[in-house]
């Protein structure tokens, strides 16, 4: 019986990773020490959109967007979700307004996305293509993961009530988000991103 080639171990791909991951696990304990401080920076930074107006795109086409995906999530749980705009009504006979402003789609986690791209990328260590298609997987998960958290704190906001949706919203989402990066970035370096030199060793 013919046994597959096995992939021969680096030990200096290994310390690689290591070294990727641990400049991850820094980043994980400083949003955790300064958790208390993100709505703040948030702030700042939406201060700064503001002034160069792009959130007038995010609200005209990007929430309205997020609105329907997140209608769309919300019929499986039973919702007739009614969309106008930026606003989300669900529930028949008692309807929950839900207000789907700019500043919450999660924008901020895509900022946090591509600077752990900035992070890990650097340098030519893996091909151009490879890249960018971690590049597009993640800017897909990261879309998709704040309509799943927006579906959720609707969800969180019917059930139970707005305080609780808004600690998950203060708390859960950052907690979410550093958990989708750390297994985004383990998928990207086991499945998509190729290194140069095991390409060149493949040829010869």
């Amino acid at each position: 019986m013919s046994q597959l080639p096995l992939r021969p171990f680096s030990r200096h791909q290994f310390s690689f990773k290591r070294e990727t991951f641990i400049w991850l696990f820094l980043l994980l304990i400083l949003m955790l020490v300064f958790m208390p401080l993100v709505n703040t920076f948030n702030d700042l930074l939406a201060r700064f959109i503001i002034s160069l107006d792009a959130y007038k795109y995010i609200r005209d086409f990007v929430v309205p967007l997020e609105a329907r995906m997140v209608g769309v999530l919300l019929l499986p749980f039973g919702f007739a979700p009614r969309i106008v705009g930026e606003y989300l009504a669900i529930g028949k006979k008692e309807p929950l307004l839900i207000e789907i402003a700019w500043n919450c789609i999660g924008w901020q986690s895509l900022v946090l996305f591509l600077l752990t791209v900035v992070i890990v990328l650097q340098g030519d260590r893996y091909s151009l293509l490879s890249k960018i298609k971690a590049l597009i997987i993640g800017l897909l998960g990261t879309f998709l993961l704040n309509i799943l958290r927006i579906t959720v704190l609707a969800i969180l906001a019917y059930y139970f009530s707005q305080s609780v949706a808004l600690i998950f919203h203060d708390y859960g989402s950052n907690l979410s988000i550093i958990a989708w990066l750390f297994v985004f970035w383990w998928f990207a370096h086991e499945f998509v991103l190729e290194d140069k030199k095991e390409i060149i060793q493949e040829k010869d």
